[in-house]
């Protein structure tokens, strides 16, 4: 299972949420790039990227922030967060980027998704992010009356990379994630599924893993904080 240290960008800062409220926003560094590189040093194989600001616009709004981080590392990138037309995804994969993640457009716009994933293969991923197992989308400022699985196995066929899934009530909270809800999503598709959202401690990583079905999961505000040591978690993931 991979894990992916998250960076989320509110006006250029490194911050996490409380449950995707932009007024609840702790802010955890000013120079994402530094960040980034610090996350590369400790032996991470991929970065989370969520341009939180762009994911309320609809459009970039943290992109010289993205494009620091981009020059500061190596490893593969993957970012969400305002990014719903074609153009946007060719100028992102055109700058260094390995995947871009389409949330809202997933809900309100299928056909791209599944125009993107024919164009870039291997580089589209869609974000689930869901509340009481139902979608929400615009920075998780609207909800549908979408069910995450019935959106997830729409895309069966439509070659995506990745589905990343956010329990909503989890994020940021430290309470742990929904192992449960991830995991019956997984098995439900044959798309890889990455977890998010409420990842606390070393078990709890250890939990998703154990489930044998997820294929990652990102940690955020636990890693900031020093819940989760990350170059420990990445040797303990690894045996």
């Amino acid at each position: 299972m991979i894990l992916y240290p998250a960076i989320d960008l509110k006006d250029g800062a490194c911050v996490r949420l409380l449950r995707g409220d932009m007024a609840q926003a702790t802010v955890f560094g000013t120079d994402p790039a530094a960040q980034a590189r610090a996350f590369q040093d400790a032996g991470c194989a991929w970065l989370h990227l969520v341009d939180l600001n762009g994911a309320f616009a609809g459009r970039p709004v943290n992109a010289p922030a993205v494009e620091a981080i981009l020059a500061a590392v190596a490893v593969p990138c993957q970012l969400g967060g305002g990014i719903r037309d074609m153009a946007t995804i060719a100028f992102w994969l055109d700058r260094g980027l390995a995947r871009v993640i389409l949330g809202t457009a997933a809900v309100e716009d299928p056909a791209l998704v599944r125009s993107a994933a024919r164009a870039f293969p291997g580089r589209i991923a869609v974000g689930i992010d869901a509340r009481g197992g139902r979608v929400a989308t615009r920075g998780w400022a609207s909800e549908t009356g979408v069910m995450a699985t019935d959106l997830a196995r729409s895309f069966e066929d439509a070659g995506v990379a990745a589905i990343i899934y956010t329990d909503i009530d989890r994020d940021g909270a430290m309470q742990g994630p929904n192992v449960e809800a991830t995991a019956a999503l997984a098995r439900a598709v044959a798309i890889p599924v990455i977890a998010s959202g409420g990842v606390a401690r070393m078990a709890d990583l250890l939990a998703l893993r154990d489930t044998g079905v997820i294929a990652g999961a990102i940690s955020g505000r636990a890693l900031y904080e020093g819940a989760i040591d990350l170059s420990a978690a990445l040797s303990a993931l690894a045996r």
